[in-house]
């Protein structure tokens, strides 16, 4: 049996933090939630005095960090899996934006791949595919040339059912024509569905989400703005009690307010904290990074070189600092959720808890946000 024993730190807990306690592990997993002193020795101990202990972040929304695009080719996936645990992330979805179906299989192999051979890496929990499937009127830095009905699509369609074990998640817009059709097909399927790059009415989003869309791609980006008469795809999301509404936490592309009115409307546990992260994020500013092989600039966000906003250039523990130091949320709903909600969203709730009996999955966070240590399934895969 292996042992561990995390001491030192306050732990996070699903309800309570948990001052001066120590987590042990034990094979993989969270052994017991003990106070400091009462941890039993033997095996090693790492000490974290001065740090939180946190659920290790999940996120559902990654297309690259580093440098590295999840579209790049063969080894951007494994290579991006290695580098998110140095900001805390233990599992996450890699997210493609509008492409070739080639380019789309050559992806989800890797997916398939990588999520297999579970190693120092992040742990691969499925594709994101911020789809072909989207209204052009509202794609953002999605490229043109891929977008495609579901009737044009059918290539890609194809790649998506043959790959269906390694979709985790599916971003369309509702509206589209054909999209009816192809929502009911991909829930029939077991695909959950988001909706986003859309300018569904709120009516269009209601049919959409009784249908069985369970989700809002990056809330109120690339969708009609919210108003108190003509509420959208956005209202309608946060009126319903069945929807996990991503939020981009990089400060930029929603503010600290608004990020705390949805926190104070849907509650931890239909709030997934996202990063949105391109290859651009934890890049100096002025890099050069790419997002689907074209070119993006690294500033306060990541912009095409006609200055459209092409996603974040944050990194998932910067945006559980945001959620805690500037939109000034508990610690305990912080936590949730950049963890619990976006592993039960794609299907995983044993992660993002630290609970007896759950895989280890834990980060060791200064108060700031630096992270000091993550472990993966009990593994210490990093450390500062």
């Amino acid at each position: 049996m292996t042992r561990t024993v995390i001491r030192g730190g306050d732990v996070v807990l699903p309800d309570r933090v948990a001052e001066r306690h120590a987590v042990v592990i034990e094979d993989g997993a969270v052994a017991a939630v003990v106070p400091g002193g009462d941890a039993r020795a033997g095996g090693d101990v790492v000490d974290v005095t001065g740090a939180l202990v946190l659920p290790g972040f999940v996120d559902m929304h990654v297309h690259g960090v580093g440098g590295r695009d999840v579209l790049d080719g063969p080894g951007a996936v494994a290579a991006i899996a290695r580098i998110l645990p140095r900001f805390g992330v233990t599992a996450w979805c890699p997210t493609s934006v509008a492409c070739s179906a080639e380019s789309l299989d050559a992806l989800l192999t890797e997916v398939a791949a990588v999520g297999a051979s579970f190693g120092v890496g992040a742990r691969v929990l499925g594709a994101h595919l911020e789809s072909n499937f989207i209204n052009p009127a509202f794609r953002g830095a999605q490229p043109a040339e891929w977008l495609r009905t579901p009737a044009e699509g059918r290539d890609v369609l194809e790649v998506i059912r043959r790959h269906r074990a390694e979709v985790a998640t599916l971003t369309m817009a509702p509206e589209i024509p054909g999209g009816e059709a192809l929502l009911a097909a991909l829930i029939a399927d077991g695909i959950r569905v988001s909706l986003g790059h859309s300018a569904a009415t709120f009516e269009q989003a209601e049919d959409a989400f009784r249908a069985g869309a369970r989700g809002a791609t990056h809330l109120f980006n690339r969708m009609p703005p919210l108003a108190h008469r003509d509420p959208g795809l956005a209202g309608a999301a946060l009126a319903r009690d069945d929807v996990v509404v991503e939020l981009i936490g990089d400060g930029w592309h929603v503010h600290p307010a608004v990020m705390r009115m949805v926190w104070a409307a849907k509650g931890a546990a239909q709030v997934a904290a996202i990063s949105d992260g391109t290859a651009g994020a934890a890049c100096p500013r002025g890099t050069q990074a790419r997002l689907g092989g074209r070119s993006v600039l690294v500033g306060e966000v990541a912009r095409l070189d006609d200055g459209t906003v092409a996603g974040s250039v944050a990194t998932i523990s910067e945006v559980w600092s945001r959620w805690v130091h500037e939109v000034r949320v508990p610690l305990v709903d912080a936590s949730w959720m950049c963890a619990a909600t976006p592993a039960a969203a794609v299907g995983r709730p044993d992660l993002g808890r630290i609970v007896t009996g759950a895989p280890a999955d834990l980060v060791a966070v200064d108060p700031g946000g630096q992270v000091r240590h993550t472990w993966i399934g009990g593994a210490h895969v990093f450390g500062r």
